[in-house]
């Protein structure tokens, strides 16, 4: 799948078979994470992998729209890492980055997901800082659910053409 294909075609899935996710294609996509741009190249980023049913069943009654996790084999939590920062709250748009690369890596190996946001939803930072021991200073800020799709969804053309302007608006 090429690169256009794997953006135009990505979708949510929030239903997963019970297949285990390999290790190496967990690897790929941490390592498609890690390599978005990063303002100043600081690469402020940490991924905490959760495939602990206890923990993934308590992520989806802290957090709203993440119900998906109680039946997904795995979660990976994106964080940014304040202590890493050369240009204030970039880390916001390093971990977007880092997250849709991420998720782009999914679809293309034959994986769903869907991002799910926790930052700057005080209340999921810090049920989810508790849940995971993260230090003060590592704000989580999305987490990937992640698993064989169990559901299938058709690419959408979202291409809207009064949302461009050119030289001014």
């Amino acid at each position: 799948m090429n690169s256009m294909e794997a953006i135009l075609s990505r979708r949510s899935i929030r239903k997963y078979t019970h297949e285990p996710v390999a290790e190496d294609l967990i690897e790929d996509i941490l390592k498609a994470g890690m390599n978005a741009p990063s303002a100043g190249n600081e690469q402020p980023w940490h991924f905490v992998l959760i495939d602990d049913r206890s923990v993934l069943n308590e992520i989806s009654k802290l957090h709203p729209y993440a119900k998906m996790l109680s039946e997904a084999p795995l979660a990976l939590l994106v964080c940014g890492d304040e202590s890493r920062e050369k240009f204030r709250d970039f880390w916001v748009q390093d971990c977007s980055a880092a997250t849709e690369n991420m998720l782009l890596a999914a679809h293309a190996l034959g994986l769903g997901a869907v991002w799910l946001g926790i930052f700057p939803a005080e209340k999921q930072v810090e049920g989810v800082r508790r849940l995971l021991n993260i230090p003060g200073h590592v704000i989580p800020f999305s987490i990937i659910s992640l698993g064989y799709p169990a559901e299938e969804k058709e690419g959408l053309d979202r291409y809207d053409a009064s949302r461009v302007h050119r030289n001014s608006w």
